[in-house]
């Protein structure tokens, strides 16, 4: 029992001298401090920390100083303003008119031309002329005075040279559409008010076109133009009106849709006094010539409009291709608002010219603008001469 005891006794020691020595080891291994080393560390660290705990960084700021960080709104940006446009100038237009009226019109001039230029002219021949200036809406009465002062001339001066029945063609051509007539645009008005336009016409002339290529027209001029949408009748016409003004910086005062047109001329003028405006432009509604009660309300419109500052002008739009129809037309037109002025649209798209002819005499007033194409500046201040020229180019 007793060598049994001591073996065991001999084992034991031995297992915990191993097991000291391992753990001696292991705490080299990781290269931690003995023990009685790091026992103090730990007490000094804690009960004597030389650095603060990691945690929330302290700025020195109670709770209450903390404050709430807003960013700032972001405004919106600004919208880029418009461009402005320059118009062309009204001479340079001029230009165009003699190509724009060859290409639509030629067939007038070659006629007219062939027949005088074949020597001398028998009565049927007479009568093809008088034919041709018929069938190109020159009018019945005006188509008898050219041929008369014709068959004249040619007679008189004895002419079998094409070249000067070609001269005689177009001064005479030139004295029935009227050289002395005065074209001017009446856009002044008096004791300081601003000249006021009043634009009319059927259904479908291009009235509000016509207004915003005028505008056009005076602003190139430097002219200050208040334009007004006295169509109140369709939205889209007002709108319309209104972007052909802020393409070359002009206002435009509209009216509530279906409103009363009298009141909106009225409120234009108005502002265009206060405004110290030099033309007012008024667009007002198409109206059938035969509808009296529309045309009763035109009138309206003019009187209503002359109690601020009286009506300097008052153009007739007619449509060129309705020829002889559009005469019925400006007769009633004039009657009821005195029409000083006419524009023909759309004389590059028809062949007969002598519409201009004929609705100078119908209505005793002349021809002062003309549309020649689909352009922003295709309106044109009309001239006799150039004119003619283009009829026989």
């Amino acid at each position: 029992m007793t060598t049994e005891l001591l073996i065991a006794l001999l084992i034991g020691v031995v297992v915990l001298a191993g097991a000291g020595i391992g753990l001696l080891v292991s705490r080299k291994s990781r290269g931690l401090p003995p023990p009685d080393e790091l026992d103090a560390i730990t007490e000094r660290t804690i009960e004597h920390p030389e650095e603060p705990e990691p945690g929330p960084v302290d700025d020195g700021l109670l709770e209450d100083d903390f404050v709430e960080i807003v960013e700032a709104p972001t405004e919106p940006e600004t919208p880029a303003a418009p461009t402005i446009e320059r118009p062309e100038a009204p001479q340079g237009r001029l230009m165009r008119l003699r190509a724009r009226l060859v290409r639509s019109q030629s067939s007038l001039g070659r006629g007219l031309l062939s027949l005088l230029g074949g020597g001398d002219l028998t009565e049927d021949d007479w009568e093809e002329l008088e034919d041709t200036l018929l069938a190109a809406d020159v009018g019945v009465e005006p188509t008898r005075e050219l041929v008369e002062n014709l068959r004249n001339r040619l007679r008189v001066e004895g002419v079998s040279d094409p070249a000067r029945a070609r001269e005689i063609l177009r001064e005479e051509l030139i004295g029935v559409v009227g050289p002395s007539l005065d074209r001017s645009l009446k856009a002044t008005g008096d004791d300081g008010k601003p000249g006021v336009v009043l634009v009319v016409g059927v259904n479908g002339t291009g009235k509000t076109t016509t207004v915003g290529r005028l505008a056009r027209v005076l602003v190139a001029e430097d002219k200050t133009v208040l334009l007004g949408a006295a169509d109140t009748f369709r939205a889209a016409a007002a709108d319309q009106l209104q972007t052909w003004g802020e393409r070359v910086g002009v206002s435009t005062v509209r009216g509530p849709e279906g409103g009363d047109p009298a009141s909106v001329g009225f409120d234009t003028v108005k502002q265009g006094i206060a405004d110290g405006s030099d033309v007012v432009l008024v667009d007002t509604a198409g109206r059938l010539h035969t509808k009296a009660g529309l045309m009763d309300e035109l009138g309206k419109v003019k009187r209503v409009i002359e109690k601020q500052a009286p009506v300097t002008e008052v153009l007739l739009v007619i449509d060129a291709t309705t020829g002889q129809n559009g005469l019925t037309q400006a007769r009633v037109f004039s009657e009821v608002v005195d029409v000083t002025g006419i524009v023909l649209t759309k004389l590059d798209g028809t062949a007969k010219g002598g519409i201009v002819i004929a609705v100078q005499r119908a209505l005793g007033a002349p021809v002062k603008f003309v549309g020649l194409g689909e352009g922003a500046d295709d309106l044109a201040p009309f001239d006799a001469e150039e004119f003619v020229d283009a009829l026989l180019a």
